[in-house]
């Protein structure tokens, strides 16, 4: 049954792909992991080649800035970590176009804040212009506006993380398929860094309360900043909008291509689509 559910993988058409900054820099020094990123970058020219839709919402703006400026640790202050942003977001848009170039490829750069979705106009606006993008066969990169969305208030004003905010762009655009790629196999039973016998679940049929008790809002990172429970709220957004959702390793991006594939990578979260769901109810309550 599992093998005809990741089969099923194979025939998705719109994907949105999610990567965060630990899958996107060097452990060692936090600097942008270009080998990666090219690689993650021809794995979707691939895809676009075999007439898929790739939307990729991607972190690393900070980290990208702090390499700029020559900045080894994660900022504290929000008025630091926002000038960082602004540096890196302008470096990070410039990888991602040179390289996806060289794919003759042509890439977008979207910034949403948690008020855009809010907001009936704005939410309509980008919607359009996802679609727009979409027709044009370019490929939308996606990142929070944190130069203006940081609050000093958690989840005031802006979605925290990357996992959430790729779940709602996922809803918004009525995608097939969402990948979380993070720096972690897949959903465990326990956290597999301080329990050895932490068990990975390859399949999650429905996300239910037991399930959510299981996430630990913790990232083994310096760079990342969505833990478990962030993915799993991403789950439960994604699979109520009736987008399945994969959780997988982001240190080996050709995952993407093997899970597209069929293969038993990650943790799979079947769509339950809600006749009820309303993703403005998700923005302002699941987080």
């Amino acid at each position: 049954m599992k093998e005809d559910y990741r089969a099923g993988l194979r025939e998705k058409k719109r994907i949105v792909i999610k990567i965060g900054s630990s899958s996107l820099t060097h452990s060692e020094t936090g600097d942008l992991n270009l080998l990666k990123i090219e690689r993650l970058v021809r794995i979707i020219s691939d895809l676009m080649g075999r007439g898929k839709e790739v939307i990729l919402v991607s972190s690393g703006a900070v980290a990208a800035g702090r390499q700029a400026l020559g900045h080894r640790k994660k900022p504290e202050r929000l008025a630091e970590r926002q000038a960082y942003a602004a540096i890196g977001q302008a470096r990070l848009m410039m990888v991602y176009q040179k390289i996806f170039s060289e794919y003759n490829q042509t890439a977008a750069q979207i910034l949403l804040t948690k008020n855009t979705m809010l907001s009936d106009a704005s939410r309509y606006n980008a919607q359009n212009t996802f679609e727009e993008l979409l027709k044009l066969k370019a490929v939308p990169i996606v990142n929070e506006n944190d130069t203006v969305s940081t609050s000093e208030i958690p989840m005031l004003d802006h979605f925290g993380d990357n996992d959430r905010l790729s779940a709602v762009v996922a809803a918004l655009v009525g995608a097939d398929l969402l990948i979380l790629l993070s720096d972690i196999d897949g959903l465990y039973s326990d956290d597999p860094r301080t329990n050895p016998n932490a068990e990975m679940i390859s399949l999650v049929p429905e996300i239910t309360e037991d399930l959510l008790a299981m996430g630990k809002a913790t990232s083994g990172s310096d760079v990342g900043t969505g833990g478990m429970a962030a993915k799993l709220a991403a789950a439960r957004i994604a699979t109520d909008s009736g987008c399945d959702m994969v959780i997988a390793n982001g240190e080996n991006v050709e995952n993407v291509s093997d899970i597209l594939g069929g293969a038993q990578k990650g943790t799979l979260f079947l769509a339950h689509p809600n006749r009820n769901f309303d993703l403005i109810s998700y923005i302002h309550y699941e987080y």
